[in-house]
C-alpha cells in the first residue's frame, strides 16, 4: 500500500513529484524517495512523514517518487524507493510484493549483483540490468524482467539516457495515466495528478507503457501478447475534495459530511437497484465480504437483512473467503465492498468467485477503481474523497446502501429512502460543535487509559466491533468488541475497578443489554452508555435517536467523534495513524 508517481514531459519534474506525493501520502507515510533524469540519474530519499522531508529541487523532465507502507524491510534510508540497479543506471519504484523475489535475489547475487537493501523492490531493478548485459534493449528488459516476478505489482522504471518512462501493472495493484498538455503523470491514484489534469487512462492487469517526450503512451497487454488502446476518462472529483477546508484534520471535516453522504449514497438508479435485487432472489447463496470497517459494514448489513428483508446472508472476512470458494457456484452472489475498490484482500476474493462463475455486485467509492471494473453490477457510494486513513463517511454509506437494498428487496424501497433520507437532521446534530464539546469531556475521562471494552447486541455487536476499530486505530489505547451475552464466557475476567465500558443500547434489546452492563458495573467497571434514553447505570450517557434498524448509521457516529477526539488530546495525528495506511494493497 505505497504511493507512486511519475512525470515525463516538457516542464522540470520535481514540482509535481513532490506534489503528487503530498496526495499520495494516505497510502504510506514510512519513507518517500525521488528520482529524476537528466544527465545523470540523481536519487533522493529519506525517512518519515512527507511534511517532515524537505527534499533538493533537481534538473530533470522524467522523474518517478514513492511513498512508502513497509512490507519487506525495515523503514530505513536503504529500503526507501526509489531503488537502483549495480551501476545506479536503472532507478525503479514499486508497489506490491515480489513472491518469488528470494530465488531472483540468489540467482542474480550469483550472477555478480551487489544489494543495498533488504526488500523484494530491489530485485526488479536488478533483472531489468542484468537483462541488459545480455543485450536487451530497455524496453525489453523491463518486459522480460517483469515476466520473471509473481505477485501482483505496479512498477515505475527509469534510466539514465533513455527519454522514456516505463509502467507496469499486474493484478490488485491500480496504475493510471494522467494525461496534460505538457505531460504525462503515470500514479498509482488519480489524485496524485488531478491538479493539472482531469484526463486519465486506466491501465488492466498485464499492461505495459511507454511513455516518451513526444507526449505518446503505447501500452502493451502481456497477457493478450499484442498492442492494445485504452480509453482516456475524465475524472469527476474536484481537487477542493483534497482540500481541508477550514477543518484541524480531514478525519474531522470527512465525519462531519455525514449528514450530506448519507443523502447522496440513496441517489442511485432504481432499475440498478432493483435489478441486484433480483439477482439476489434467485441466488443460490449470497455473501458479504469485506476488511476492516467494510467487514463491520457488512455485519450490519447482515442483521439488515434479516430484519427488514427475512433473508439470510453469509458475512465472511474477504482475506478468510478463499476457504469458502468450494461453496461457490454459478448462481451464487458476492456482494463486494471496498472504499478503494483496490483493497487486495476484496479482490483476491473477487478472483475466487469469478473462478466458480459466480455474480460479483461492487460497493466502491473510487470511481476507475479496480473492483469498478471487475464487477458484475455496481453501487457507487458518492462519498467524495475521503482521505483520512479511518473510514468514516464511507462507512456509513456502506451501511445505508445495504439497508437501501434490504428495503428494495422486502418491496419497501420507497418507505425505506424516506427513513433513510430522514436521517440527515439526526446526523447533522449528532457532528455539531455541542456533541464535539461534550465528547472532548469523555475523551478527558479516558485519554490515559490503557483499555476499553464495548459491548452490543445485534446490530449493535456490529457497531461496537467499529467503534472498538476506530478507538484503537487513531488512539492506540487498547478497544475490545464483544457481543453482550458472550462476557460471562470469559472477558468478565477483564473488568476491575474503573474499568471503561460502552454499553450500546436500542429500544429491541434494552433489557438484555443493561442486564450485561449491571455484571460488568457490579464488578467496578465505569459504564458509558449510548441510548435514547438516560439509564440508573449509566455513569456517562451519550444521547443517541431511536432508529430501529437503522440505529448502525446513528450509533457509529459519537463513537468516531470520541475516537477523534482521543487521539487529539494525545497529541496524535488523526489522519495518519502509525503502521496503517488508507489502501491496503498487500494480501
Amino acid at each position: 500500500m505505497c504511493g507512486i508517481i511519475g512525470y515525463i514531459g516538457l516542464k522540470q519534474a520535481f514540482p509535481y513529484l513532490v506534489g503528487g506525493l503530498e496526495q499520495l501520502e494516505y497510502r504510506g507515510y514510512d519513507s518517500a524517495g525521488i528520482a529524476l533524469c537528466a544527465d545523470e540519474l540523481r536519487i533522493q530519499k529519506a525517512v518519515g512523514k512527507l511534511s517532515e522531508i524537505s527534499f533538493e529541487a533537481g534538473e530533470g523532465t522524467i522523474g518517478i517518487a514513492h511513498t512508502r507502507w513497509a512490507t519487506h524491510g525495515k523503514v530505513s534510508i536503504e529500503n526507501a524507493h526509489p531503488h537502483t540497479d549495480c551501476g545506479n543506471e536503472i532507478a525503479i519504484v514499486h508497489n506490491g510484493i515480489v513472491e518469488n523475489y528470494r530465488e531472483l535475489k540468489a540467482c542474480l547475487i550469483e550472477n555478480g549483483h551487489t544489494f543495498r537493501s533488504e526488500t523484494d523492490s530491489e530485485t526488479i531493478a536488478h533483472l531489468i540490468e542484468e537483462f541488459m548485459k545480455r543485450g536487451f534493449e530497455f524496453e525489453d528488459a523491463f518486459r522480460n524482467a517483469l515476466r520473471l516476478l509473481e505477485g501482483s505489482y505496479t512498477i515505475l522504471a527509469i534510466r539514465k539516457g533513455e527519454r522514456k518512462l516505463l509502467g507496469a501493472r499486474k493484478g490488485s495493484r491500480s496504475l493510471c495515466i494522467g494525461i496534460a498538455a505538457d505531460g504525462i503523470f503515470p500514479s498509482s491514484d488519480v489524485l496524485a495528478f488531478l491538479e493539472w489534469t482531469d484526463k486519465v487512462i486506466y491501465l488492466r492487469s498485464g499492461d505495459v507503457f511507454v511513455a516518451d517526450d513526444n507526449q505518446t503512451v503505447r501500452i502493451y497487454n502481456m497477457a493478450e501478447g499484442r498492442a492494445v488502446t485504452r480509453p482516456v476518462d475524465c475524472i469527476t472529483c474536484s481537487t477542493e475534495d483534497a482540500k481541508k477546508c477550514g477543518f484541524d484534520h480531514f478525519m474531522l471535516k470527512e465525519l462531519s459530511e455525514q449528514d450530506e453522504t448519507v443523502l447522496r449514497a440513496i441517489q442511485q438508479e432504481e432499475e440498478g437497484v432493483r435489478s441486484i435485487c433480483d439477482t439476489m432472489r434467485h441466488a443460490f447463496g449470497t455473501f458479504f465480504i469485506g476488511c476492516g470497517s467494510s467487514y463491520h459494514a457488512c455485519l450490519a448489513g447482515s442483521y439488515i437483512f434479516s430484519k427488514i428483508a427475512k433473508v439470510h446472508v453469509n458475512t465472511v472476512l474477504a482475506s478468510e473467503f478463499e476457504h469458502y470458494e468450494d461453496f461457490l457456484t454459478d448462481n451464487t452472489l458476492v456482494l463486494a465492498i471496498s472504499q478503494s475498490g483496490e483493497t487486495a484482500d476484496v479482490l483476491d476474493a473477487v478472483n475466487a468467485a469469478k473462478r466458480r462463475g459466480s455474480t460479483v455486485v461492487g460497493i466502491v467509492n473510487r470511481e476507475g477503481s479496480i473492483l469498478t471494473r471487475e464487477s458484475d453490477a455496481l453501487l457507487m457510494m458518492n462519498s467524495g474523497l475521503e482521505l483520512c486513513v479511518l473510514s468514516t463517511k464511507t462507512y456509513t454509506s456502506q451501511v445505508v446502501l445495504m439497508a437501501m437494498l434490504a428495503y428494495a428487496l422486502a418491496d419497501k424501497y420507497e418507505e425505506g429512502l424516506k427513513k433513510l433520507g430522514g436521517l440527515y437532521l439526526d446526523i447533522f446534530n449528532l457532528t455539531s460543535r455541542s456533541m464535539r464539546d461534550y465528547l472532548e469531556q469523555l475523551a478527558e475521562l479516558l485519554y490515559d487509559k490503557d483499555h476499553i471494552y464495548l459491548i452490543g447486541r445485534e446490530l449493535q455487536y456490529a457497531t461496537a466491533l467499529e467503534a472498538a476499530l476506530k478507538i484503537k486505530e487513531v488512539s492506540y489505547i487498547h478497544a475490545e468488541a464483544f457481543a453482550g451475552g458472550e462476557l460471562k464466557h470469559g472477558p468478565l475476567a477483564l473488568i476491575e475497578e474503573g474499568t471503561p465500558c460502552i454499553v450500546f443500547v436500542a429500544a429491541e434489546n434494552k433489557a438484555k443489554i443493561l442486564s450485561n452492563a449491571e455484571e460488568i458495573k457490579s464488578r467496578g467497571g465505569y459504564i458509558i452508555g449510548v441510548a435514547p434514553e438516560r439509564e440508573a447505570i449509566f455513569d456517562f450517557w451519550i444521547k443517541v435517536p431511536e432508529a430501529e434498524e437503522l440505529n448502525p448509521i446513528i450509533q457509529i457516529i459519537p463513537m468516531q467523534v470520541l475516537a477523534y477526539e482521543l487521539a487529539v488530546l494525545r497529541g496524535l495525528d488523526p489522519d495518519k495513524p502509525r503502521n496503517l495506511a488508507k489502501s491496503v494493497t498487500v494480501s
